[in-house]
């Protein structure tokens, strides 16, 4: 939701009157729900956060439809959609989902659905879905089904990217951070996971805002990029 506000003065560098212009025309635009409680509690945070979504940015550009699986405000989504043709964020909650459709911009078009990938696969096929500080809230009972789900909703030759917080960062994680977190994984652990349903899986290491190639057992957080989706990689449905 944006709160308009009157125009009263002009800047004294004159490019910077489009600073006014924009307040003007939209008003200031406020953070998502789940953002907010971000800059207020730990305001250096959401400089990791923007820079996660900016690696998955230039990983996926030129994709023509994405979607965001597990996107909270998707206050950072619109990151992504600098590089893509056309994004769609879901997410399980609906608090978030109502949160992001409030802050809905003309510019920046991000529908919002709820919808469990637990349950099943996406309405629909995206040539590229990505799902960040998901996947260590899925219990280990399940993960197979998020992930095949996941696949499921992906085009034949779609890339998946999935970001998580490393098993070995959780000793240093706030305690309001580890308390959701039932399935963080080493990147070993992930890479195996992942390796089930694609043929190449690529494991990057990330330290604060820093993405890199080193020793994933000193990272914080990892990304597995992955391409090549096997045709066999449906695991049997969980409890039947």
């Amino acid at each position: 939701m944006t709160v308009p506000i009157s125009r009263k003065t002009s800047t004294r560098e004159p490019q910077y009157n489009r600073c006014l212009d924009v307040r003007d025309a939209i008003g200031l635009t406020s953070l998502g729900l789940m953002t907010n409680q971000v800059w207020h509690d730990d305001p250096r945070r959401l400089v990791f956060v923007l820079s996660r979504y900016k690696f998955v940015a230039k990983m996926l550009k030129g994709r023509k439809q994405v979607a965001e699986v597990g996107c909270g405000d998707a206050f950072a989504s619109r990151i992504v959609l600098q590089e893509v043709g056309a994004l769609t964020a879901y997410d399980f909650d609906p608090v978030f989902i109502d949160d992001l459709r409030s802050r809905r911009s003309e510019r920046w078009p991000i529908d919002g659905h709820v919808h469990d990938i637990v349950a099943g696969a996406l309405p629909r096929r995206h040539d590229a879905i990505y799902s960040l500080d998901v996947i260590e809230h899925v219990d280990p009972s399940v993960e197979q089904r998020f992930v095949t789900n996941l696949c499921a909703s992906l085009a034949d030759d779609g890339m998946l990217i999935v970001g998580t917080p490393s098993l070995e960062s959780q000793v240093y994680a706030s305690p309001l951070s580890r308390e959701g977190h039932v399935n963080c994984k080493s990147g070993d652990q992930l890479r195996a996971l992942m390796e089930i349903y694609f043929s190449t899986v690529l494991v990057f290491s990330m330290n604060d805002e820093v993405v890199h190639t080193g020793f994933d057992r000193l990272a914080h957080y990892l990304f597995a990029v992955c391409t090549g989706m096997r045709s066999g990689h449906a695991a049997p449905p969980v409890g039947g």
